[in-house]
């Protein structure tokens, strides 16, 4: 018999809908689980058990409150929570509570979620890890820098969590832990009350166990009527296959996978082309390093000028070192540049619906000091445009790996409707 936790948030709240399936039993459902593995896993920086109990009982005593009644979700912990601590990864903010929850936060609640806790975070959502480790083996990388809710939602403590990604921090976690990631286009949610790594960057994710749930919980963050994702046929779909810049990068089982999964997708009826990018693309990555190394070290300005030795020497010794070194003309001309990438790739999307390419490079690396290379995620994080991983397959330690579907700028919904199709085609072949 299926546990209440195991359920996805779809499955969970069509249940509660239909009164088979209470708020409070999903809640406690989801706070064993937590008790059962946390040892292992080590997702959460905080969780409020009583709060989430007490929400629960309430939304079971009156009407359907939103979108996401009775739904328990996580929060990334450098995103703001009036009544849970934000620490942002960091010994700065150790017991820090904001005022207000950030708008993400709030139309959650609003909504009828239900907060369970803080996800853990790498130290102000840059590449100093965190405690988390990955559920499916504790010995390797959970990714990062959302690394507890990538955990959290695919070892099953929640069904849905918010991370943010710069550079890969949404899609990275979750390839490697084995759960759907969400990197909507640019802007689309707002960034209050989230704490500013790289302003040209930032963006909040979702995380969640299917492609559903990762459109419910969407619907519920931006407060608009939600509708179950259309079916979208296979046949229809022209796909460009795009090894990017960095397939050297790539381990032999993630190319064989992504190989398969483009001729699998072909043999439904696709239409398979390949997509090679240039032109502007020319030092892509570093184009994307100038950039955050000019914003990243002055969003944490305070932090430099008045907690320096609080902070971990990854960031005093990498990031800020070789940022502050950026000059404003040569940041000026990086965000150019990337400006014309953005003209490029919208440019190319009239010749096919959506792109393919690597989640990561591989499994999660052994090991808890690196969370990996995100070098396949900045193609869609810099460009604007929308993704989302899959969970897939697994390589040769049994761990997951994913692929990853990019839709042109602003048509998040298509992109999730073909990522719907193209996972069922995926997981029949």
């Amino acid at each position: 018999m299926t546990e209440p936790h195991e359920l996805t948030a779809t499955e969970a709240s069509a249940k509660i809908d239909a009164g088979t399936l209470t708020a409070e039993a999903l809640v406690e459902s989801c706070i064993e689980r937590i008790e059962a593995r946390e040892h292992s896993v080590r997702a959460w920086k905080y969780i409020d058990v009583q709060a989430a109990r007490t929400q629960a009982k309430a939304l079971d005593r009156g009407p359907r409150q939103g979108i996401l009644h009775g739904i328990p979700f996580g929060v990334k912990d450098i995103i703001d929570t009036a009544t849970m601590p934000t620490g942002h990864g960091s010994p700065i903010y150790e017991g820090h509570r904001p005022t207000i929850d950030a708008p993400c936060v709030a139309l959650s609640l609003q909504s009828g979620g239900v907060m369970m806790g803080k996800t853990v975070s790498t130290e102000f959502a840059s590449r100093h890890p965190g405690a988390t480790r990955n559920p499916h083996n504790p010995d390797y990388s959970p990714g990062g820098s959302s690394s507890g809710s990538g955990a959290a939602v695919a070892d099953k403590m929640v069904p849905m969590a918010f991370g943010t990604q710069t550079g890969g921090s949404v899609i990275r976690p979750a390839a490697f832990c084995g759960c759907v990631g969400y990197k909507p286009t640019y802007g689309l949610f707002s960034a209050a009350g989230v704490k500013e790594n790289t302003r040209s960057f930032d963006t909040l994710g979702l995380y969640g166990r299917s492609i559903e749930d990762v459109a419910l919980f969407r619907s519920g963050v931006l407060a608009i009527d939600h509708e179950p994702l259309r079916d979208t046929s296979i046949s229809d779909l022209r796909v460009a296959f795009c090894r990017t810049m960095f397939w050297d990068r790539a381990s032999t089982a993630t190319q064989n996978i992504l190989e398969t999964t483009a001729e699998t997708l072909g043999k439904a009826g696709a239409t398979i082309s390949e997509l090679t990018l240039e032109g502007p693309f020319e030092g892509y990555e570093e184009l994307g390093r100038t950039v955050t190394g000019f914003e990243f070290p002055r969003a944490l300005t305070f932090e430099r000028t008045h907690h320096y030795e609080l902070l971990s020497d990854d960031l005093k010794e990498k990031r800020f070192a070789q940022g502050l070194k950026v000059t404003f003309d040569e940041y000026e001309g990086a965000l150019s540049q990337l400006a014309s990438c953005r003209r490029w790739l919208a440019d190319a999307f009239n010749e096919f619906d959506v792109i393919l390419t690597p989640s990561a490079p591989d499994e999660a690396p052994k090991g808890l000091e690196y969370t990996g290379d995100p070098c396949f995620n900045i193609f869609a994080t810099w460009t604007y445009t929308p993704g989302v991983t899959l969970p897939t397959n697994t390589g040769p330690n049994g761990l997951p790996i994913g692929v990853q579907l990019m839709g042109p700028h602003r048509q998040d919904i298509r992109l999730l409707e073909i990522a719907k199709a193209a996972y069922l085609t995926i997981a029949e072949g």
